[in-house]
C-alpha cells in the first residue's frame, strides 16, 4: 500500500472533455488533512486553467465526496460531480448530507451517483481487507 492513502481518484474534465486536473487522495503522503483526491484535481485545475472558476467542468470520483470536498466544488462552481461508491458514513452529495444540491446555498451541481459502482467498491473493500491484515489502517 503505497503511503497507506485510501484508494480514491478524481480527475476534472471541461466541457470538451479535456482532463484539466487529477487527483489521489494524499492525506498519508503529504500529512495533510486537506489532501483529499477532489481537493488535489481541483488545485491541479486552478493552475491548469488559471481561474478557480469550473462552470462548464464535470469533477468524477471513486468514491463520494465528503463535506468538506462537497463544499469545495460549490464554491468551484462546478457543474456536476460524478461518482461511483456511495459513501453512508461520511457522504455529502446524497448518502448523508446533500451539500452540493442544498437550496440555501448560492450553487448547486448535477449529481450522477453510483457509476461504476461494483468496482469502485471492490477496490475499497480490497483495500481495507489488506490494511486490517497488516493492521495498518489510516488513523
Amino acid at each position: 500500500m503505497a503511503h497507506n492513502d485510501v484508494p480514491i481518484g478524481a480527475v476534472i474534465v471541461d466541457a470538451q472533455g479535456e482532463i484539466i486536473g487529477c487527483g489521489r487522495n494524499e492525506r498519508e503522503l503529504r500529512g495533510d488533512p486537506l489532501a483529499h483526491a477532489e481537493i488535489v484535481a481541483l488545485q491541479a485545475a486552478a493552475t491548469t486553467r488559471g481561474s478557480w472558476r469550473f462552470d462548464d467542468c464535470t469533477l468524477v470520483v471513486t468514491l463520494e465526496p465528503c463535506a468538506m470536498c462537497a463544499g469545495a466544488m460549490s464554491q468551484a462552481r462546478l457543474a456536476r460531480v460524478v461518482f461511483g461508491a456511495f459513501d453512508a458514513k461520511a457522504g455529502a452529495v446524497t448518502s448523508v448530507f446533500d451539500v452540493v444540491r442544498d437550496p440555501r446555498l448560492p450553487h448547486r451541481l448535477e449529481v450522477v451517483a453510483g457509476i461504476e459502482e461494483l468496482a469502485c467498491v471492490r477496490v475499497l473493500k480490497e483495500f481495507f481487507a489488506v490494511a486490517r491484515t497488516e493492521n495498518e489502517l489510516p488513523k
